[in-house]
């Protein structure tokens, strides 16, 4: 369920299990059907998913996006008997309310950002409901709050204030079966617009794995100081979570700090997340869905770069109808071209979002599948086409980005 790069990547996955019988996505996209059959139901349309699964005898459900996870689909479909790989309503608020999430930590014992009770900078402004990636403010300077705190007024929702952390971002993906919890790799993403992070937040503009310094040990450490303890305190409030519980981590000189927790894939950190992922994803999906969480995740011994490639307003407003060319030649130096915001028109690939494609390359190193990302990215071309030129630029030179 879903229309973008990372649905995309997740079908892409999927399709290569041999367990797997039929592909079908809703409403999915124009990468999507190569792979599968499409349906013309949007992912906010419960009843319409419930009886397209009928329909077509579904065994496995699973979602990408976060809006119909909070809003409930998982309860409504799991109601009628078919499996989900996603949250209920009620453990989903992990994500959809940060005030929730914040009480959820603080219960728990595990380590975030402080509450302020006052704004004043440096700090970080945050709406407390869901904002696309883009309800995250960080401010330096009076200048930066009063903006954020208008910009978090704007989007119409509550917000809160916490205490700005500094040091190495990570983000770390566990499947759960509501008991037992496994971690995929490592990867870090690039939230702003521009170069050196530096323009407004955006629902995220590529990412690279691994990410230096964090390793098997160091996964190991963080899903029992932070993911497991989350779990299990929303067991204890009776509302387990079962599906993906992405948790976005600051690792400071005090040690890791929860930032945030999503409950579904990240977005693009699938797309270098997946394509190192040896082995089977299907079972651990079904078992995450199912309570029989028995699958092992292990991790190829190579590094992965996704570069987004947006619209020319991206993230102020959408690109619709711009014919894209090169997407085969891209693909065609090895490197998967993940279709975020397409469409076909008259049979012409043409844009149908604000962030376009995303283009991942693996390689022994980072250094190496950075080089093959950006080679494919400059085979595609449209009018107004903007991307960042540094993505994993750091880790590639062998520096830390903070």
């Amino acid at each position: 369920m879903g229309s973008g790069a990372r649905e995309h990547a997740l079908a892409w996955k999927l399709g290569q299990s041999p367990a797997l019988g039929e592909l079908h996505a809703a409403p999915g996209n124009p990468g999507i059907a190569s792979l599968g059959t499409c349906h013309p139901v949007r992912a906010e349309d419960g009843e319409g998913l419930l009886s397209l699964s009928r329909a077509l005898g579904i065994d496995l459900v699973v979602v990408g996006p976060e809006a119909p996870l909070v809003a409930g689909l998982a309860d409504t479909l799991r109601h009628a008997g078919v499996a989900v790989f996603g949250p209920t309503r009620a453990a989903a608020q992990i994500e959809g309310s940060k005030t929730f999430a914040k009480d959820v930590l603080e219960a728990a014992g595990v380590p975030t950002a402080r509450r302020l009770a006052v704004a004043r900078p440096p700090c970080v402004v945050k709406a407390d409901g869901l904002a696309a990636g883009k309800g995250v403010f960080v401010c330096r300077t009076r200048e930066e709050l009063d903006a954020g705190l208008t910009a978090a007024a704007r989007l119409g929702a509550d917000f809160v204030v916490e205490e700005l952390l500094e040091g190495e971002e990570v983000s770390l993906f566990a499947i759960s079966d509501g008991s037992r919890t496994i971690g995929l790799a490592p990867v870090q993403d690039f939230k702003r617009i521009g170069d050196h992070d530096t323009g407004p937040n955006t629902g995220g503009m590529g990412a690279y794995s691994p990410v230096p310094g964090v390793g098997e040990p160091e996964v190991e450490e963080l899903l029992e100081s932070v993911h497991r303890p989350v779990l299990a305190e929303l067991a204890r409030r009776g509302s387990p979570f079962s599906g993906l519980l992405y948790a976005g981590l600051m690792l400071t000189a005090d040690g890791p700090r929860v930032l945030e927790f999503n409950c579904r894939f990240g977005d693009p950190e699938t797309q270098s997340v997946l394509p190192r992922l040896e082995g089977d994803l299907l079972p651990l999906l079904w078992g995450g869905a199912t309570g029989e969480l028995h699958a092992e995740a292990s991790v190829q011994d190579d590094a992965a770069v996704t570069v987004v490639v947006a619209g020319a307003g991206y993230p102020e407003r959408s690109d619709v109808g711009t014919p894209i060319e090169g997407v085969e030649d891209a693909e065609a130096t090895g490197a998967l071209v993940f279709h975020a915001g397409t469409a076909l028109h008259d049979g012409r690939l043409v844009t149908s979002g604000g962030r376009v494609l995303a283009v991942t390359a693996t390689g022994a190193d980072v250094a190496a599948a950075r080089a093959l990302a950006y080679d494919a990215v400059n085979r595609i071309s449209f009018e107004g086409m903007q991307f960042r030129q540094d993505i994993a630029l750091s880790a590639a030179e062998g520096h830390v980005r903070t």
